[in-house]
């Protein structure tokens, strides 16, 4: 058996982002104090290390260290320096032939988990994260002028067979999503 402060790290680590402190509790059946308590201990054994626990009055979240600013800055480099390659020019094809895309329409299309090229393109500014108009529990992927300008358009209208293709993707994973 692991400890509270193990636990509630194994859980912010495997979240990859921010959790409310209400949903810790419940996933941890852990009381207010308690939580309080796991937040202390995990945050006093994160001390010198290279990640830390950042705490708001609602949330917690497990982030790279400040003083780790080096190593991390010096891997953010090498990404951004290396070519997009096949994976993160076919992930920004499909979002910029759907006019964007959610991360499971992007893999469905793929057929693979595309969540390093969508962190890749994000990371580049060559892809945005806007709030779903269908489902706001999702996040959709768009196009950035940024993007354009790497691609040499003006537009996404002028994409090499856009008026062809998008009505074919379109009809395409509607209909194979309701299979």
């Amino acid at each position: 058996m692991i400890s509270r402060s193990a636990a509630l790290e194994a859980i912010l680590f495997a979240a990859g982002g921010p959790l409310a402190k209400k949903r810790l509790s419940a996933l941890l059946a852990f009381s207010d104090m308690d939580l309080a308590e796991a937040l202390k201990e995990l945050s006093e054994a994160l001390v010198g290390r290279g990640v830390s626990l950042v705490i708001s009055d609602e949330e917690a979240e497990l982030r790279t260290a400040p003083e780790a600013f080096a190593a991390v800055k010096a891997l953010r480099e090498s990404e951004l320096s290396r070519d997009l390659g096949k994976a993160g020019l076919e992930t920004l094809a499909v979002i910029a032939y759907r006019d964007g895309a959610t991360r499971s329409e992007i893999d469905w299309v793929r057929g693979v988990n595309s969540a390093a090229s969508v962190r890749t393109l994000l990371m580049r500014g060559l892809i945005e994260k806007k709030e779903d108009a269908v489902d706001k529990r999702r996040m959709r992927y768009t196009i950035t002028t940024e993007a354009l300008g790497y691609l040499g358009l003006h537009t996404l209208d002028e994409l090499p067979r856009r008026e062809e293709l998008v009505p074919k993707t379109e009809t395409l994973v509607e209909a194979l999503q309701g299979t």
